[in-house]
This record gives structure tokens, C-alpha cells and sequence, in this order.
């Protein structure tokens, strides 16, 4: 076990967080957050976040912010230098630790800036956790990809865009940061109020290990174990039959239909077969032996998929976006089912959809 280095000061400052919920820590002893925090992903010092560039010696300034401790007090400012950016490559083998938010100026945050620049406000403790939670690209992206090129034309320019990772507060925001592609014409969900007791990051996950703490969800959504099987929306979005399962279940009906649906539209209108690879970068492969999955020789970057359409893009985007959340039943799920739904219906102008079965709300 590492030495208990943070301050005792740090319990006073946790609990006087903006939006802390003290109901959701058990102890609040030194050694209990230490631990805490320890088990938690922010302090995996093994964790690829905080080791993948410990053979270049540095963290790049662009990445410094969520990838080093060094990084997140400079974007902060606590180092002198000029707020809300990174002058300086990060420090390798830091991970994102006490000092990282527990400081005047990370208490202070209010206002985030997203990727399709739209800055929120009166974020309150948010702040801090939606600096790194919201991936680093956004649907605008997509779309300034795609002007100009004839929605299934084959262009060399064209190439994946990944939203990145840990992208919640996007995902939570909706419309209102345009996290996801938004086909035009379509209206959006923004950003999903849940109830007073839960509008915050802290309301419903640990302070230090991050992981979830369901009794505060159980206690209104009774009848349920499992939080997947909370369902507010009462449509049959995937057009399964059924409406039995949770919200996730319906999103993840939707899910599996639109990884077919991109299968079927690059087989058939590009000639070219795809698949997905969870896990291996960049995720889209030629899927050279047709067998709609990707094996390890097949998830190497030299055979990642390069014959996108406008069309394909936009839907493979809006597909990573929901994959990269697993907690978006929760975060937005109106915004995750429209974002599906809308990208099969796209694909269904050129290959077979059955979009009568579902529904849009």
C-alpha cells in the first residue's frame, strides 16, 4: 500500500464540496478515502490512463489535463500559469490525486468548456469531473468531416473520429453541448434533469472510488435489484415485442440493430465488410473474412477500416458514442435512443430497416 500522504484537511474540504452528498460516504476517516481512492480508476497508478506515455517520458500537453496530476493544476492555474489551458506536458506516473480537485481553484470551477464549444455554467462540484468527462470530440466534428462529400460517395479523406472516453457529461448534456451526431431536421433531448436528489456527479457515485450508489436510486425506483431494469419510458423503442426490461435494455436493442445496420450498409452499398472491435484502436476493421467479427489479427491499425462514406461515418460516431457510456440509461437515455434511432433510420434510405417497428419519442 502506497503512504498516506494527503492532508488531514482534506475530510473537512470533501465534505464542503459544492453538492456533496454525505449520505453516500460511509467513513470518513483519512485511511478510508485513501483507499477509497486507491480502488478507484482515478487511482490506478497501473491504469494505461496514467502509463501510456511512459516510454516518451512525458504526457502531451494536449492529453496532461485528465492524464496527470501535473497537467490538471495547470489547466487549473494553481501553478501560475494561465487558467483553463495546459502550457506544459504533463508528469508521467501521476495519477489524478488529491491535489488534482482539492484545491481553491478546483472548487472554484463553475464553468466547462465542451468539445463543440459550448461552455456550461453553474456547474457547481460538477465542474471538475465534466473538465475531463466529456470525451474530446463532438458531433460537429462529424459534420465538419462530411460537408461537401455526397452522403454514400467513398472519400479518402474520411477516417473514424473517436469521441474518446469517459464521456458522461456529454452524454448527460445532450443537445445542449451536441455530444452526438444530430441529424438535421431532428429535435434533441439537452441536458436530462433527473430529481433534486440526484442532479449532481456526486449525488449518485462515490466521491473516491467513483463506483455507484444504487440505495439512493433504489429508494424511488422500488420493485427493482438491478438499475438496468429502471424504465421511465414505457415505449417499445427497439420493437422487440417488449417493454418487460429497463431503459437500458431498450438502448442496448437499439445498439445491436445499429452495428448490424452499418454491417449490412458497408457489405452491401460499399462492398467493403466492417466490424467492431471493443477495446482495439481504431475500433472499425476491414472484416476481411466476413465473419462479422474481428479477430486479434484482424484488430491490428494497419487493417482498420478506411472506405467511410458520410452515411457510415455519421452512424459508426453516433455508435462509439452510446458504447463509450455504459452508464448513458442513466445519464440520458432519451438522448441515447435518438441518436440511435436517427442513425438506423439514415441507413435504412439504403439498406433494409424495418424503422415501422420502432419508436422515436
Amino acid at each position: 500500500m502506497l503512504p498516506l500522504r494527503a492532508p488531514r484537511a482534506l475530510v473537512a474540504a470533501v465534505a464542503a464540496l459544492p453538492h456533496f452528498s454525505p449520505a453516500l460516504a460511509q467513513d470518513f476517516s483519512l485511511e478510508a478515502i485513501t483507499e477509497a481512492w486507491l480502488d478507484g480508476p482515478h487511482g490506478n497508478y497501473s491504469s494505461p490512463s496514467f502509463t501510456y506515455w511512459n516510454d516518451e517520458g512525458e504526457v502531451p500537453a494536449a492529453c496532461a489535463a485528465c492524464h496527470s496530476e501535473t497537467g490538471m493544476l495547470d489547466y487549473l492555474g494553481v501553478d501560475g500559469s494561465p487558467a483553463l489551458s495546459v502550457e506544459h506536458p504533463g508528469t508521467i506516473n501521476t495519477v489524478i490525486g488529491c491535489a488534482s480537485c482539492h484545491t481553491a481553484a478546483g472548487h472554484a470551477l463553475d464553468a466547462v468548456r465542451f468539445p463543440s464549444g459550448v461552455t456550461q455554467s453553474g456547474l457547481g462540484g460538477n465542474a471538475t469531473c465534466y473538465v475531463c468527462h466529456q470525451g474530446r470530440y463532438s458531433g460537429d466534428a462529424v459534420a465538419q468531416a462530411v460537408a461537401e462529400i455526397e452522403e454514400d460517395a467513398v472519400s479518402a479523406d474520411l477516417s473514424f473520429i473517436n469521441v474518446h472516453y469517459g464521456l458522461a457529461a456529454a452524454v448527460t448534456h445532450g443537445a445542449d453541448v451536441r455530444g452526438g451526431y444530430e441529424y438535421a431536421g431532428r429535435d434533441y433531448a439537452g441536458t436530462f434533469a433527473h430529481v433534486p436528489s440526484a442532479q449532481t456527479c456526486l449525488d449518485c457515485h462515490q466521491a473516491h472510488d467513483a463506483e455507484v450508489a444504487a440505495e439512493g436510486c433504489l429508494s424511488c425506483h422500488q420493485g427493482v435489484d438491478d438499475l438496468r431494469a429502471i424504465r421511465m419510458r414505457h415505449a417499445d423503442f427497439d420493437g422487440d415485442g417488449s417493454t418487460a426490461g429497463g431503459i437500458h435494455a431498450e438502448i442496448m436493442g437499439l445498439h445491436a440493430q445499429l452495428e448490424a445496420a452499418i454491417r449490412t450498409y458497408a457489405q452491401e452499398v460499399i462492398g467493403t465488410p466492417i466490424a467492431y472491435a471493443p477495446g482495439s484502436f481504431p475500433y472499425f476493421f476491414t472484416d476481411s473474412d466476413g465473419d462479422g467479427q474481428i479477430a486479434e489479427a484482424e484488430a491490428v491499425f494497419p487493417n482498420r477500416y478506411t472506405t467511410w462514406t458520410p452515411r457510415l461515418l455519421k452512424a459508426a460516431y453516433n455508435y462509439q458514442f452510446v458504447a463509450l457510456d455504459p452508464g448513458a440509461y442513466t445519464h440520458n437515455p432519451a438522448y441515447a435512443l435518438q441518436l440511435l434511432h436517427d442513425s438506423l433510420a439514415s441507413l435504412s434510405d439504403r439498406v433494409e430497416i424495418d424503422m415501422d417497428a420502432l419508436e422515436r419519442r
